[in-house]
């Protein structure tokens, strides 16, 4: 390394340390000091690691993919560089990857595993060089970042083109990202094989109505949520491609997703202990990823089978004998999966909906109309919708013209007094959905009253 590259990585290995004896987290900080002394320093350290990169990308589903990948590896002992926190843009990878090499600027790892902000796929991917790219699913995710949806698939397909050698695990049932398979690049696919959900006449498909190569309206024979299913263009024939990891018999029994999973030609039973069936998707992404470097599937179905969620995603907490779930939702699409799992919830419920609109979860928040409230928030089950965070007052304006009765919905901005309050309910079953800055503050909220699903802590039953 450079003597500029050294003093920038000597620079953020310093500030990581001093963010953590302050209480940080350390996931941008320090990436971003290193950045400010050489802008070219996650260059220099992607270097390090050879091919030996995964990337994961799309609009729902990164971190949990990643988690997953990274929760795998290690337990097969195999020593891994990840940004776990989630921070997927230019200043958290290079935190990644400078609180893990050395001084001297070396990563003595096996693997980085990187999930990498749509937004800046096309300046950082081809800086990390990866050996293997998932691409998650497209959707509608803050505009006035992103810009429109097509706009933000071409710049992802056209870095792709300049990475030719990439294999590409990318999910069959999207058809916007089954359109980044072209010409020989290697591809693999995972999907969905049959109809678990509702009937298609329920729902129209929010995203990709048209044909991403010649813009004919397209035929679904089924979907799953949103634009995801089986489709085909009867102008030039694109279509759902056949997937070489499948999931088969989906159903959800206490608590639990099981399904039946083709790998390959081996069959094999799997089973998610979560809820929320976009999980199943993310379970399949890293089956495909495993299997094509060649590791065992029945030791990736095992370990999938006590996988604990990443801060947020579905993350379940204990309040006495009360169950406390944690969501992040930040568009449409992850929203309205969001509000099934109410309704898949047995008894009364108490839910607090945290909506911010600082920089990082986008300053437009009009997307909150585009969900499905009227139809999947289960307002007979409901005790009380706690509306919180900066934009408070627009979530429960929302929800009142949902027909939410006025009577449920209470205003608490302050993200503290909104979880105090929710948690204070009577329903036996407490939902959090909250936005992406209002994410870390919730959850470190949380971890003050009551006890984590898996961990050892005492079991706060009331509140101080």
């Amino acid at each position: 390394m450079s003597a500029r590259q050294l003093l920038a990585l000597w620079a953020g290995k310093i500030t990581a340390k001093v963010s953590l004896l302050a209480g940080g987290r350390g996931s941008s900080l320090p990436g971003r000091v290193a950045l400010r002394f050489c802008p070219s320093i996650i260059d220099a350290l992607a270097q390090e690691m050879g091919t030996r990169v995964i990337v994961v990308t799309g609009t729902n589903g990164k971190t949990t993919v990643n988690h997953m990948l990274t929760t795998l590896f290690s337990s097969l002992g195999y020593r891994v560089v990840a940004n776990r926190e989630g921070a997927n843009m230019a200043s958290g990878l290079a935190s990644a990857l400078v609180r893990s090499a050395s001084w001297r600027g070396r990563l003595d790892s096996d693997w980085a595993l990187l999930e990498v902000d749509e937004a800046s796929f096309p300046r950082l991917v081809p800086e990390l060089r990866p050996a293997m790219i998932v691409v998650t699913n497209f959707f509608r995710d803050q505009l006035d970042r992103y810009g429109e949806l097509d706009h933000a698939v071409e710049l992802i397909r056209s870095t792709l083109a300049r990475l030719p050698c990439t294999k590409l695990v990318l999910n069959a049932d999207d058809p916007l990202v089954t359109s980044l398979a072209f010409n020989n690049h290697p591809a693999l696919f995972y999907g969905i094989g049959a109809p678990v959900r509702r009937p298609l006449q329920e729902e129209g498909c929010r995203e990709a109505r048209f044909c991403p190569r010649c813009g004919c309206e397209l035929i679904y024979l089924y979907y799953h949520y949103s634009q995801l299913g089986a489709y085909r263009c009867p102008g030039c024939g694109f279509a759902r491609p056949a997937a070489q990891v499948e999931a088969l018999e989906v159903r959800l029994t206490n608590g639990h997703l099981l399904s039946r999973v083709r790998v390959g030609d081996r069959m094999l039973d799997c089973q998610l202990p979560t809820l929320g069936f976009y999980n199943l998707y993310n379970a399949l992404a890293v089956l495909a990823v495993s299997w094509w470097l060649g590791l065992a599937p029945e030791r990736v179905v095992q370990e999938l089978s006590h996988y604990l969620p990443a801060t947020g995603r579905l993350q379940h907490f204990w309040h006495g004998d009360r169950q406390v779930y944690l969501n992040l939702v930040k568009n449409p699409a992850g929203f309205n999966e969001g509000l099934r799992l109410l309704g898949l919830a047995s008894g009364r419920l108490d839910v607090l909906m945290a909506l911010n609109d600082n920089e990082a979860d986008g300053r437009d928040v009009s997307w909150i109309w585009d969900v499905d409230f009227e139809s999947l928030l289960p307002a007979e089950k409901i005790n009380s919708v706690i509306c919180s965070g900066r934009r408070a007052a627009d979530m429960a304006l929302r929800l009142h013209y949902a027909g939410v009765p006025t009577r449920k919905i209470r205003l608490c901005p302050g993200l503290d007094q909104g979880v105090r309050e929710v948690l204070g309910g009577s329903a036996r079953v407490v939902h959090l959905l909250v936005t992406y800055t209002a994410l870390w503050p919730v959850e470190k909220l949380l971890k003050r009253y009551v006890r984590e699903e898996g961990s050892n802590a005492a079991d706060l039953s009331s509140l101080p």
